[in-house]
C-alpha cells in the first residue's frame, strides 16, 4: 500500500491550504485514515483522524480550524486547513490503517508534505 500526499506549501498566517492523500496498491479495505504532523524539534502528533464511517477527531489545537474528509471509493483523505498559524508549521504525513488483498493489516504512511506558515 502506498500513500501519496500533496498540497503543502508556504502560506501567510490566516491563510488556508488543502492537503490531499491518495492510497494505492493491493488494498482490500481501509479503516481509519488520518493526518499527523511533526514540527522541528518536536514529536509527531495527531492532527485529525477519520474512521471509515466518517467519525472524526481532532487535536485540540486545530479544532474548529481544520476539517478532515475522505472518499472511501477513491481511497483518499483530505485536510482542509484554515486560519493557519505559524505554530502549524510542520511536515504533515497521512496515515492509513489498511488491509491488503493478501489479508495483511498494516499501518501505512505517506512521505510527508511541508506546510510553512509565515507570520
Amino acid at each position: 500500500v502506498q500513500l501519496q500526499a500533496s498540497g503543502g506549501g508556504l502560506v501567510q498566517a490566516g491563510g488556508s491550504l488543502r492537503l490531499s492523500c491518495a492510497a494505492s496498491g493491493s488494498i482490500f479495505s481501509i479503516a481509519g485514515m488520518g493526518w499527523y504532523r511533526q514540527a522541528p524539534g518536536k514529536q509527531r502528533e495527531l492532527v485529525a483522524r477519520i474512521s471509515r464511517g466518517g467519525r472524526k477527531n481532532y487535536a485540540d489545537s486545530v479544532e474548529g480550524r481544520f476539517s478532515i474528509s475522505r472518499d472511501n471509493a477513491k481511497n483518499t483523505v483530505s485536510l482542509q486547513m484554515t486560519s493557519l498559524e505559524p505554530e502549524d508549521t510542520a511536515v504533515y504525513s497521512c496515515n492509513a490503517d489498511a488491509v491488503t488483498t493478501d489479508w495483511v493489516r498494516g499501518d501505512y504512511w505517506g512521505q510527508g508534505t511541508l506546510v510553512t506558515v509565515s507570520s
